[in-house]
């Protein structure tokens, strides 16, 4: 975290314009459109100024200098054009940036695998939703107000002392005085982007949490009582979110009061100077027209500050995850698992909560059905992340043991030659889009329309069909479907799989008391079919189909210490 501390708290971050090509583009751009926008605005003071001096000095109308018009308009019109293409730019740079970030976060915390630490579920869910699109105001209003302060605030400065060299001096003693006024609004908000994208990820993950649950309240009798639960989080967010908004608008009000005054110095200085005949009216014209110029940058940076700190706070959220390593991939091929025996030698895991599972020991002997029971909570479904390389244990080992009795770590193994060998069904199913019967061939392409039409009538999904149709359009994750008619799909493609090893998490857990008995069929047919079956259960029915059981435990906190 120290690491990465000051990059957090630079303006703008490096590994933003380093890493995100997108945002390097909008950067560079940015630059050389500040520069225009600069000579455009130089250009405009000292057409306007010169205009000024024929009318007032010369008595002449403007219209008799018709270069001086034209100059005029032009400059105008280039520095219009510059914004309008600034503008329109932004707003395509912070699209591909935040795309280009969210599918990084998202592809590299699935390589991190399920229990990624700055990355994990209905977290990353939040940051590559809600949290990244923070980074649209940032890139839009922030960062381009920041860089016409590095380019036309320079560059009005440099001109006014050629003009005025008193007017400049102003201008260099009160200039520093807007961002020491920023540091002194940011102290008060030290914190307060990092606090709000907290409860945002806080009550992304605990709304998805009751949303995942709601089948089962639903089946109590509770749905309505988290209510109250979810108007406390957004009671807590909203006070958090107006809490920033106050801030931002007394930084707003600091900074407009501040930039006033430092131009009324200036303005007052050249009066009392006209007023003496210590100056020329050409270049006081001038100087008074670039005055605001020279405090807008700084005025807008400081309005956009707010913008700055949400910005940067996801960033860093997002670069938490992406600068997590990747855990290294083995050498070896996987053993044909339709002989090999995977184990789990006193494998233990720790979480925020303890020890989950402690000191696991399991064995899966090829061909029979086993079946992980224990309480909630207790690390069933962590034993089989370890056991399928997904998850590095603390403690302990997960084996491989070949059929002529090699013993391999999971972790010296390539992942993906073991994973094809596995068909995996969690609790919540993950289906791809397309049509109902499209998902289902896409388990095994090659199986013909009997084995399909025999997969689905083994899995109750024949009826799902005969009610919804084969060209039934599904979408992600099986969107279309109730979460039974998902479960009965993705048990007909495990049946479909020719993987040798089947894990099934909680397979009836969605289902009513006729389709459980489908299932129990099902486990029945895959150990005919001589393939090892590893059951997540709770239910009895399934743990009496088992060959053998292994109970999983966990210790608290205090004794995870200990």
């Amino acid at each position: 975290m120290s690491s990465s501390s000051p990059a957090r708290r630079a303006p703008l971050d490096p590994r933003l314009v380093r890493e995100v090509r997108a945002a390097r583009r909008h950067v560079a751009l940015t630059v050389v459109l500040g520069l225009v926008q600069a000579a455009a605005v130089i250009a405009t003071a000292l057409l306007i100024a010169r205009l000024g001096a024929v009318l007032l000095v010369d008595h002449r109308l403007p219209a008799d200098a018709p270069a001086l018009l034209l100059g005029l308009l032009g400059a105008l019109a280039v520095r219009a054009a510059a914004v309008l293409v600034e503008q329109r730019t932004a707003h395509r740079a912070a699209t591909d940036a935040i795309g280009e970030l969210r599918r990084r976060v998202v592809a590299h915390a699935a390589e991190l695998g399920p229990r990624a630490g700055a990355g994990r579920g209905a977290d990353l869910a939040a940051l590559a939703t809600t949290g990244l699109e923070k980074l649209r105001p940032y890139l839009v209003g922030y960062v381009p107000q920041l860089l016409l302060a590095l380019t036309v605030t320079p560059l009005c400065l440099l001109t006014i002392g050629l003009l005025d060299p008193l007017s400049a001096v102003i201008a260099v003693v009160t200039l520093p005085l807007v961002p020491l006024f920023m540091i002194l609004v940011g102290k008060l908000t030290v914190g307060r982007s990092e606090a709000l994208i907290a409860d945002m990820r806080a009550l992304w993950a605990q709304l998805l949490d009751l949303v995942d649950g709601l089948p089962t309240l639903r089946a109590l009798g509770r749905e309505r009582g988290p209510e109250l639960t979810v108007r406390t989080l957004g009671d807590r967010h909203r006070a958090s979110a107006m809490g920033s908004l106050r801030y931002a608008f007394l930084s707003s009000m600091v900074l407009e009061l501040l930039a006033t005054l430092c131009v009324a110095l200036i303005a007052v200085s050249i009066g009392m100077r006209l007023v003496y005949g210590e100056m020329d009216l050409a270049p006081a014209l001038a100087v008074l027209v670039l005055a605001p110029e020279l405090y807008l940058p700084l005025r807008n940076v400081g309005a956009q500050y707010h913008a700055s700190t949400d910005g940067l706070a996801a960033v860093h959220a997002a670069f938490e995850v992406l600068e997590e390593p990747i855990p290294e991939d083995g050498t070896l091929p996987a053993p044909d698992l339709r002989g090999a025996t995977l184990a789990l030698r006193g494998v233990s895991v720790r979480s925020r909560d303890g020890l989950a599972p402690e000191q696991a020991d399991l064995e899966l002997r090829p061909g029979l059905v086993h079946a992980l029971t224990g309480p909630s909570g207790s690390g069933k479904t962590t034993a089989v992340q370890v056991l399928l390389g997904l998850l590095a244990p603390d403690d302990g080992r997960a084996e491989v043991i070949a059929a002529d009795g090699t013993v391999h770590d999971v972790r010296e193994l390539e992942r993906r030659s073991l994973w094809d060998q596995v068909a995996h069904l969690p609790q919540r199913p993950v289906l791809p889009p397309g049509t109902l019967w499209e998902v289902l061939r896409s388990a095994r392409p090659e199986a013909t329309e009997a084995e399909l039409a025999a997969a689905a009538a083994a899995t109750g999904l024949d009826r799902v069909i005969a009610a919804r149709g084969r060209d039934a359009v599904l979408g992600r994750a099986g969107h279309g479907l109730s979460l039974g008619e998902r479960q009965r799909l993705a048990l007909a493609r495990a049946l479909l799989s020719p993987a040798p090893l089947v894990v099934l998490d909680e397979p009836t857990a969605h289902l009513d008391g006729a389709s459980e008995a489908v299932v129990l069929d099902l486990i029945d047919t895959l150990r005919a079919q001589g393939r090892t079956v590893l059951v997540i259960a709770h239910r009895s029915a399934l743990v009496a189909r088992a060959d053998d059981e292994t109970a999983v435990a966990r210790a608290d906190t205090e004794a995870a210490l200990a």
